[in-house]
């Protein structure tokens, strides 16, 4: 049995299907996903409650973010050390805490602590869902069953996000929170009740943490796929806060319209999200991650210039960029994951995330920095971050070939290869 086998069978058995397990695995996804989206479309609303600038705005989106990167760090030296399903009921109960702490927010300063508090267990909880996921499910099914978590992206878009700004025109900017820490309870007892225990000798040797973290950073692959996870969220986080409020503000679209953005993106990527995956794993994964980007920096380039336009054109821009940011992740993700030693695999995926959310808040806080509103109301310098994410795109494909260089197997369907005894 190779160092990248699921459990043997006779244990297997005495666990839930990995479908099962994958769809628990998807809800946690989705709640933690849709915490930090809403945030995005909730941007003009929030700056004319709380009297924001761009850069305030800026800073309560990157929080989250920057929050998840600083636990994550910690969270690589004992991850591997700890049984994931346990680790994972305790932080998820403390990300609806949180999540319930932005609902009942009094002001833009308590706001701001409660999205940090979100941010550093929604991380840590992310990290471990996409480490499980590696644990349960095969290198030749891997792809799907990423790409069927990832999936949580299209439909947090695609219902997640159009209900909550339904609540908010109807509750106010609370509501969606609410809605969310009410999601957490039926997918905390789904938690209890479906995932598999991982006990960590069976994930890695024990070993003192330190000497954990050492082999996790020793590993120069390892670096190679953190340049690549910074790479891939560095476009989409300088971009996607802005977007919402750019089109409200310089394309005219109305806030009664904006859930129709959201919308069409998330049904459209709902349904290319398992194509993908399924290309994923017939195809080398670099190709289909340079195959997506190209369509994704058409539409950057587009949204990000955009003046007034009439909602048609809007939501074929739009929806091609959420298809092209989106399916990024199942290729880029699997990429990584499968460059990744099985024993290392809890912590390099906690410090992987704790670089995915400290790349995203930079990113989120340098558009911050770039766009300025003028007089009249418009956001002036959305177009540079377009070729800025541009930039990163291009970056990306550069640094997952270095990857593929280095773990030829990543990029395949072979499981990880074991020296010989």
């Amino acid at each position: 049995m190779s160092a990248d086998s699921p459990p043997p069978a006779a244990h297997a058995a005495r666990h839930p299907s990995e479908r099962g397990i994958l769809l628990t695995l998807a809800a946690v996804q989705f709640t933690h996903i849709l915490d930090y989206m809403i945030m995005m479309p909730l941007g003009a609303g929030l700056m004319r409650e709380f009297n924001l600038s761009p850069l305030q705005f800026s800073h309560l989106v990157a929080a989250y973010g920057g929050a998840a990167a600083g636990a994550g760090l910690l969270g690589g030296f004992f991850l591997d050390r700890i049984d994931r399903k346990y680790a994972l009921q305790w932080l998820y109960f403390g990300f609806a805490l949180a999540t319930l702490g932005c609902a009942l927010a009094p002001s833009h300063q308590a706001l701001l602590a409660a999205r940090l508090a979100a941010g550093v267990c929604g991380g840590l909880a992310g990290s471990i869902v996409v480490a499980m996921v590696a644990d349960v499910v095969p290198p030749e099914r891997r792809g799907r069953g990423m790409s069927f978590v990832m999936s949580a992206f299209p439909l947090a878009t695609v219902a997640g996000v159009p209900l909550g700004l339904a609540l908010v025109n109807h509750f106010g900017w609370h509501a969606p929170f609410f809605l969310l820490a009410g999601l957490a309870i039926p997918i905390g007892f789904g938690i209890a009740r479906f995932l598999p225990h991982r006990a960590p000798e069976q994930a890695a040797p024990l070993i003192s943490p330190i000497a954990q973290m050492r082999g996790i950073l020793g590993e120069g692959v390892h670096w190679r796929g953190f340049a690549v996870t910074a790479g891939v969220v560095t476009a989409s986080g300088c971009l996607i806060p802005f977007m919402a409020p750019s089109l409200v503000a310089n394309v005219g679209i109305s806030d009664a319209h904006l859930p129709w953005v959201y919308f069409c993106g998330g049904v459209a990527t709902f349904i290319a999200t398992p194509i993908m995956g399924r290309l994923t794993d017939r195809h080398d994964k670099l190709k289909v991650l340079a195959w997506i980007s190209l369509p994704a920096i058409a539409a950057t380039l587009l949204v990000t210039h955009l003046g007034p336009a009439p909602l048609p054109v809007v939501l074929a821009i739009t929806t091609l960029l959420f298809i092209g940011m989106s399916g990024r992740f199942g290729p880029a993700n699997t990429l990584v994951v499968n460059a990744v030693k099985p024993r290392f695999r809890g912590g390099f995926m906690s410090l992987n995330s704790a670089v995915q959310q400290g790349a995203s808040a930079l990113a989120n806080m340098l558009g911050g920095a770039l766009i300025t509103r003028d007089l009249s109301g418009h956001l002036i310098g959305y177009g540079r971050v377009g070729w800025i994410a541009t930039g990163a795109f291009l970056l990306t494909l550069v640094l997952a070939h270095r990857l593929r260089a280095a773990a030829p197997h990543a990029a395949t369907n072979a499981p990880f290869p074991v020296a010989p005894s």
